[in-house]
């Protein structure tokens, strides 16, 4: 097979794989059903991917990029130039996601949820999504005023705060839920010592 149709493979696979899983939760979507949903071949797929494993992993490696520069994006373009409403604006950016037709929680809380430990290297994928996060936030709290030793704190109740908001927001079925949660966060902000 040439490595175009390959990637092409590769892709077609992720895709359907990752929508399938998220739409309808892990366990209980098969490979044939990635093989009916991507339209490559079952023998092409198990050429793609040696388990399932492999391809749950590959589909939260994806969406982790897709989700970290669509953070950075959003952030970029709708915070007012000031640290504070940079950290803010990723709550907008939760509350405009959760408010999505498609949205059905966090893929990496739900992912953690079905396999737990059973899978070491869904595990480490999801692991890796979640510190990636908790950076993002660290170097947006690092921008604030802040004490010595206070980003830590505050960056952690942040982190805090952002997933159980990720963990509600699928219940209550509301963008509100972010909405809640950025309140929360600028209370943290506020209260935080500053260096003035």
């Amino acid at each position: 097979m040439e490595k175009s149709g390959e990637t092409s493979d590769y892709h077609a696979l992720v895709q359907a794989a990752g929508e399938l899983y998220y739409r309808c939760g892990i366990q209980a979507v098969g490979m044939d059903a990635v093989r009916a949903a991507s339209g490559v071949p079952l023998k092409r797929l198990y050429r793609a991917f040696r388990s399932k494993d492999d391809l749950v992993e590959a589909t939260l490696r994806e969406r982790d990029a897709a989700l970290r520069a669509s953070v950075g994006d959003y952030v970029a373009a709708h915070s007012s130039g000031d640290a504070e409403s940079a950290v803010l604006a990723l709550f907008d950016w939760m509350a405009d996601w959760f408010a999505e037709d498609t949205f059905r929680g966090c893929a990496f809380i739900n992912a953690f949820g079905e396999l737990g430990e059973e899978s070491a290297q869904v595990a480490a994928a999801v692991r890796d999504h979640k510190r990636a996060f908790r950076a993002t936030l660290a170097n947006l709290v690092a921008a604030l005023d802040l004490a010595p030793g206070e980003a830590d704190k505050l960056t952690e109740r942040l982190y805090i705060v952002a997933n159980g908001a990720m963990a509600t927001a699928p219940i209550t079925g509301s963008p509100q839920t972010a909405l809640e949660a950025k309140e929360i966060a600028r209370a943290l902000i506020e209260a935080a010592p500053s260096t003035a």
